[in-house]
């Protein structure tokens, strides 16, 4: 792993305010009837109004609360449901200087037993979010939900979402039922998702096995970050970042625990089952990922995300409601504090990074970063990579 040098600078954020070009900002500002700054476009070209971008921020609609008692779900992990309005949402925006949020369902989604409930159940909430998105349009953007592990029916609800609500991205748990994403029965999703360069958010469901381990702690400590961890492993050594290139993948929390073992992951480079499946080598896709800082802003996770991706890469999520106000407030006051980035590097991860992968929530007249686009191994990457191959080895290849 190469590690990365910038340079840190004197200033930091600081507390709940974010610094633009040296100017504190909060979206305490006169609001529309439909939640919107009134004066947004003037207060952007006086260089004084750049709110953040929340890429992890849920919606638990009152149907889809209902659903999940008639199920018998009243917690996951280990953590009663919290309560959620809009009004709760827009709250939270205005209060912590964030001008818009992408909404998505938390865990354990729309899959609570019954596969024909799942599918009315996705459609349901995506069409919800679709009405908050165009009601307050500045404010909401939306992740849509997918009835996995049923792929089919997946596939159908992503082009819908995509094709006619024009959802933002795709929020896949990452696991379902049991099965990771990355094995072969989702890959009729991803072509679709790849096809149309989709932004997917990976958020963490509970594992049913982790439910045998019988250890003292609730499932929300430990148990996500290693569903996260395990699905981006599983994505990279399946060869599903090879295969589908253009999808932009989110990883929740920081990626759980993927960052920090980064280099060991890497190993199985060397491993001969990997080498067509990851043939531009491990730490090529691991790269590609973006992480949000939700429930992971201290100064240890942020030092190992710079020393492995590039800035551009971290966005800022809240867990908002998981994370209640107080919880969203001390993190942006733990980022804010800390030394590790500069301070346009702070405000990257606050707004810009996120307006990367989400343009149209830019202000007039305000820059946007050109995302990256990814490509599968090229023929001449591969002709190096099989040089020294047998020629019987490199017949067969080319036959295939």
């Amino acid at each position: 792993m190469k590690r990365r040098h910038f340079v840190v600078g004197a200033g930091a954020l600081a507390g709940a305010s974010l610094l633009v070009e040296g100017l504190p900002v909060h979206m305490n500002v006169a609001q529309s009837t439909e939640g919107e700054p009134e004066n947004w476009p003037e207060l952007v070209q006086q260089g004084s109004a750049q709110g953040r971008m929340d890429v992890h921020h849920h919606l638990l609609p009152p149907f889809y609360r209902a659903a999940l008692q008639r199920a018998g779900v009243g917690d996951f992990a280990g953590l009663a449901l919290p309560e959620w309005t809009v009004e709760q949402s827009l709250d939270l925006l205005d209060t912590q200087g964030i001008q818009a949020a992408i909404l998505s369902l938390p865990a354990p989604g729309v899959d609570i037993g019954d596969a024909h409930v799942a599918v009315e159940l996705a459609r349901r909430c995506n069409e919800y979010a679709a009405d908050l998105v165009q009601r307050y349009p500045r404010r909401f953007g939306s992740f849509a939900t997918v009835p996995l592990p049923a792929t089919a029916e997946a596939c159908a609800e992503a082009i819908h979402a995509l094709d006619v609500l024009k959802a933002d991205g795709v929020m896949l748990l990452a696991s379902n039922a049991g099965v990771f994403l990355g094995d072969p029965r989702f890959d009729e999703l991803m072509a679709e998702l790849d096809r149309r360069d989709a932004t997917v958010f990976v958020q963490p469901n509970l594992h049913p096995r982790s439910q045998d381990l019988e250890l003292e702690a609730p499932g929300f400590l430990l148990e996500l970050v290693c569903d996260t961890t395990r699905a981006a492993v599983n994505l990279i050594l399946s060869g599903t970042m090879e295969r589908y290139p253009r999808i932009r993948w989110i990883l929740a929390n920081a990626g759980g625990f993927l960052p920090y073992a980064a280099w060991r992951v890497s190993l199985a480079n060397a491993i001969p089952e990997f080498q067509e499946r990851v043939p531009q080598g491990v730490m090529t896709y691991l790269q590609r990922f973006y992480f949000d800082t939700a429930l992971a802003p201290s100064a240890s996770s942020m030092a190992v995300l710079r020393e492995l991706i590039e800035p551009r890469q971290v966005l800022f999520g809240s867990g908002f409601p998981s994370a209640r106000s107080e919880l969203v407030e001390q993190q942006i006051a733990e980022l804010g504090a800390s030394t590790l980035w500069s301070t346009a590097q702070l405000a990257g991860i606050a707004r810009h990074h996120g307006l990367s992968l989400f343009p149209r929530f830019a202000a007039p007249g305000e820059s946007v970063a050109t995302v990256p686009s990814h490509e599968s191994e090229s023929t001449l990457h591969w002709l190096g990579r099989t040089a020294t191959q047998p020629l019987a080895a490199l017949a067969q290849r080319l036959k295939d």
